[in-house]
């Protein structure tokens, strides 16, 4: 198992594959069909705001994090427009905007793992974490921040073993008919001065 930052070049869908395997059925509403929802990841990856865990070769997981402005899955308004057409890009819109986390001052935002049906339960994820807090250290962050959709209670319990902790939870029962979850948990993880902790390898 080989760990590195950045998307492969030439592994964009793939990487989108995996996002849309783990996150497709939160953001279906805004983002489906499939057929359009994958290819507009893939083409609007920043590619520079992710860990990837590769096994011979093969993209198999990867954690995306915002920083900088700048996050794992981008794309403006006017990208929106253009793939799905004006009325269908207007009617996502206010979807998508239902997304969007800004980081605070010296916080590190994660955007979500996604790993290989296959591969889960192997350790990757904490593979990917621990190399998000790596990259978070050097940048001089002060805490991770993600959101946990109370849907996904193995995400969760994943997080609580790997350092975070539940710093308040917003309940949303308006999107559970929408998005299928109704409410969402914020968690923070101190970022340690002297290099991540954990395991390097499963």
């Amino acid at each position: 198992m080989e760990v590195r930052r950045g998307v492969p070049a030439g592994a964009e869908r793939r990487a989108a594959e995996l996002y849309w395997d783990a996150f497709g059925r939160k953001l279906g509403p805004a983002l489906n069909p499939p057929g359009k929802a994958v290819p507009f990841i893939a083409a609007q990856l920043n590619a520079d705001r992710a860990v990837c865990a590769l096994l011979g070769g093969r993209l198999v997981g990867l954690a995306g994090y915002q920083l900088g402005g700048r996050a794992l899955t981008g794309g403006s308004a006017s990208d929106v427009l253009r793939a799905y057409g004006y009325l269908g890009g207007l009617r996502r819109l206010p979807l998508l905007a239902l997304f969007e986390r800004r980081p605070a001052p010296g916080q590190l935002v994660m955007d979500g793992i996604a790993v290989a049906p296959r591969m889960r339960g192997l350790g990757v994820g904490s593979l990917l974490i621990e190399e998000v807090a790596a990259v978070a250290a050097e940048r001089g962050c002060r805490e991770i921040r993600l959101d946990v959709i109370d849907t996904n209670p193995r995400a969760r319990a994943l997080y609580e073993r790997r350092g975070f902790a539940a710093v308040r939870t917003e309940h949303t029962p308006y999107l559970r008919g929408l998005l299928g979850f109704g409410a969402v948990t914020t968690m923070h993880r101190p970022v340690e001065t002297d290099g991540p902790r954990g395991p390097r390898t499963p």
